[in-house]
């Protein structure tokens, strides 16, 4: 499920610090998420630096921090509230959140701000056509910090944080290639549905909001145990603890998020923002390398707009890349010359074999672990996580395990227009570097071939076996005398 992740587990709560005027102790997990937003890369990207406007709205000093008393944040809170279908109540539970966002995390909230203006635009168009709260733009505040590629310790993944099967029931994908739950679009509108169909379990956004952090199937128990109530507040001494300081937090965030001038907080400049980038459907697969060189843009940049990218590769199928306006048009104006010059670069001496990602299912043994059958297919721990859902006991045999496995495919010899002579004879030319490339001269002839670039540890059998083809065919068609083979060597093969 979506909830349960790292970040809420208020311990502050559990050890009952919350008194009049304090704020979140500083090891809580909420303070120490804002405190990696110091520290991810993409802020070098995301931002010119911090600048303090001159002219800022209350004519505060550069360093000033300032204070409010109680009636001040319960007023605004209040004209908060009266535009919201949600309860944005003001208490010392909430004001714990306030503080600890508006003084001690004040430079987290700056760029929060900042990175809103890339992200909040979208999440108010999902939300208007889903008809649901823009209030709940805030709610990726405190589930990821508006990082599009946080990650929990239980597997919760991107802005929105959803687990694998969450993610999987509203349509995010996970292969080795794309990580959906990470693009911020699709997840938005996976998060959009999902918050969706709560409202149609519960009928109130405070439920709501705490079913998203601790499940439905909680929610429902905590009702029970309260006696049948049907509110947060009724219920919330019921809930987990995590979800006890879950909504407190989301409105503290409301609040930090609208009213940040006042406590002299202002966005961080961004690079780009929601207006200033588009986005276009690629055709042809493309890494970032040979995107960067032709668009003349870093890798960084590429990365940061398109989160869900897991190798730095756009797979071909029609995937989407956004990216600034200036680069999405010299991508379009010149899009079929950059295909042809990535084509003709994959072409220049010896021909590359192509990878494609094949979809495996493995069934679990008796004693095997997630390492043991990590090593087996070339993938990690931490992929295998993301592609299954691994509870706390473990792997249980005869359990089924999706595997994206990346497989080496011998491409096809494309017949090329070649000046036949008057035998018209199929010849073998050999490039400067002795790696042989195939040049059909008979195009009129109907036999399609493809190479295999020979491994380390393969030899003749091994390679006619995974082919089914002889041995002695191999050698006949490659003009080889022994069976001894060289690594990276290209043998000739003929398609079956």
């Amino acid at each position: 499920m979506v909830s349960l992740k790292k970040y809420f587990v208020l311990v502050t709560m559990l050890l009952g610090v919350f008194v009049k005027g304090q704020t979140v102790a500083t090891d809580d997990p909420i303070a120490a998420m804002l405190d990696s937003l110091l520290s991810q890369k993409m802020f070098e990207t995301a931002f010119s630096k911090p600048v303090f406007p001159k002219n800022n709205k209350y004519k505060f000093g550069i360093d000033s921090v300032p204070k409010y008393d109680d009636y001040t944040y319960q007023a605004r809170l209040a004209k908060l509230d009266a535009n919201s279908p949600f309860d944005l109540v003001y208490n010392e539970h909430v004001k714990g959140f306030i503080n600890m966002y508006a003084m001690r995390k004040r430079e987290s909230v700056s760029r929060m701000m900042g990175v809103a203006q890339l992200y909040y635009p979208m999440f108010e168009e999902v939300f208007d056509r889903y008809n649901i709260p823009l209030e709940l733009k805030h709610l990726a505040v405190i589930e990821s910090a508006l990082i599009p590629y946080a990650k929990s310790r239980a597997g919760a993944t991107g802005l929105w944080q959803f687990m694998y099967p969450t993610g999987k029931m509203y349509g995010l994908n996970v292969t080795s290639y794309i990580d959906q739950r990470c693009d911020p679009y699709k997840a938005t509108v996976a998060a959009a549905e999902y918050l969706k169909s709560l409202y149609g379990m519960f009928g109130d956004w405070q439920m709501v909001l705490a079913a998203y952090n601790a499940g439905p199937g909680t929610i429902s128990k905590a009702i029970r145990r309260s006696g049948g109530k049907k509110t947060y507040w009724e219920i919330r001494p019921f809930l987990p603890t995590e979800t006890q300081g879950y909504v407190p937090a989301f409105i503290a965030a409301n609040y930090v998020m609208t009213y940040g001038p006042e406590h002299n907080i202002y966005p961080a400049v961004p690079r780009k923002t929601y207006f200033e980038v588009d986005t276009v459907v690629v055709k042809e697969q493309m890494n970032f390398e040979q995107l960067s060189q032709a668009l003349d843009i870093s890798q960084e940049e590429i990365l940061y707009f398109n989160p869900q990218y897991r190798k730095n590769i756009i797979p071909s199928g029609g995937n989407a890349m956004c990216l600034p306006k200036n680069k999405i048009g010299i991508f379009l104006n010149n899009e079929q010359d950059i295909y042809a010059a990535i084509k003709a670069q994959q072409k220049e001496g010896v021909i590359v074999e192509s990878l494609a990602e094949v979809k495996k299912t493995h069934t679990v043994r008796s004693g095997e672990k997630l390492s043991t059958i990590a090593r087996k297919y070339g993938v990690t721990v931490a992929d295998l996580k993301n592609w299954n859902y691994v509870g706390k006991k473990g792997l249980k045999p005869g359990k089924k395990l999706i595997v994206y496995v990346r497989e080496q495919q011998p491409p096809k010899i494309k017949e090329l227009e070649v000046k036949a002579d008057s035998k018209n004879d199929q010849n073998l030319a050999a490039n400067k570097d002795g790696d042989a490339k195939l040049v059909a001269v008979n195009t009129s002839s109907k036999e399609e071939y493809f190479i295999h670039k020979v491994k380390k540890g393969e030899s003749l059998f091994s390679i006619a076996k995974k082919y089914g083809v002889a041995v002695e065919d191999v050698k006949s068609l490659n003009n080889l005398k022994t069976n001894d083979l060289n690594s990276g060597q290209v043998l000739k093969l003929k398609n079956k």
